[in-house]
């Protein structure tokens, strides 16, 4: 963890810093119509399942795509053990919910967003990022461990989740919610801007494969009424790319209304 947070923050320096500025710079001179939709993040995406692309990605040097690597190994193997443990808790045969996001290859998809969020002069105007649930499956966050601003909607409230040196965030997305029944929650969170300070942040997630047909679990839908929809994971993604920050709700009614009418639908569990 040590290395992979002195290789990400030593990256952003080297090879994201200056280009971020630039358009941070373009961004707060537009004035605040510009800041509205926009997010005071720099990112780039790393994907490990079902095929890795980070020999392709530009600007990585040999020895942080080394670490990366294998911190994502780490990852995958604690998303997969959270999981069991998730089924433990709901009653569930353990294995269901690694089941359910394999697909027709038996491989979900895992990928890792690696994010800096820079100083911002006007944390008024501009969101770290704009509040979301994630669309996937289980997310393991990394974050710094000096600097804050990951806050989770709780009771109402926006609650702070402070930095803390040496641990992993655990969150949980939108699949969870409809394969549990919504026994779990998919889980509203921003990050808020701040003045001073760069927050790194690398959430790695641990989603279903795309062709994974997704439903209640049919032990946990027969006790609750089967509440929540069936659908293919990547059309759930298609909806989820254009509606990321609203409400979660009128995505899951939106695949009730089509009823079982999913493109290609492969059963998985």
């Amino acid at each position: 963890m040590d290395e992979v947070e002195k290789m990400t923050k030593e990256h952003y320096k080297r090879v994201r810093e200056q280009r971020f500025l630039e358009f941070a710079s373009k961004t707060l001179q537009d004035g605040d119509k510009a800041a509205e939709n926009l997010d005071w993040e720099s990112t780039f995406f790393v994907r490990h399942l079902p095929e890795p692309n980070i020999a392709e990605i530009p600007d990585l040097d040999d020895e942080y795509r080394r670490v990366m690597k294998q911190f994502a190994a780490e990852l995958e193997r604690l998303a997969e053990r959270l999981l069991d443990l998730l089924c433990e808790n709901l009653g569930l045969e353990k294995g269901y919910l690694t089941r359910a996001f394999r697909g027709s290859k038996g491989v979900p998809t895992f990928g890792t967003k690696v994010s800096s969020y820079p100083p911002c002069p006007r944390p008024d105007l501009v969101k770290g990022l704009r509040a979301h649930t994630d669309a996937g499956g289980i997310i393991l966050l990394f974050q710094d461990d000096r600097v804050g601003g990951l806050q989770l909607l709780k009771d109402g409230e926006w609650v702070d989740v402070p930095p803390t040196r040496h641990s992993i965030v655990v969150n949980l997305g939108d699949q969870l919610e409809v394969i549990t029944n919504g026994r779990y929650k998919s889980v509203l969170h921003r990050v808020v801007a701040q003045a001073d300070g760069n927050r790194m942040s690398i959430a790695s997630f641990y989603n279903p494969a795309s062709d994974a047909v997704i439903f209640p679990a049919p032990a946990l839908a027969e006790a609750a009424g089967g509440a929540y929809p069936r659908f293919v994971f990547e059309d759930y993604m298609k909806l989820y790319v254009r509606h990321k920050f609203e409400d979660k709700e009128p995505r899951f009614e939106a695949f009730k209304s089509m009823g079982s009418q999913t493109s290609n639908p492969i059963a998985t569990a």
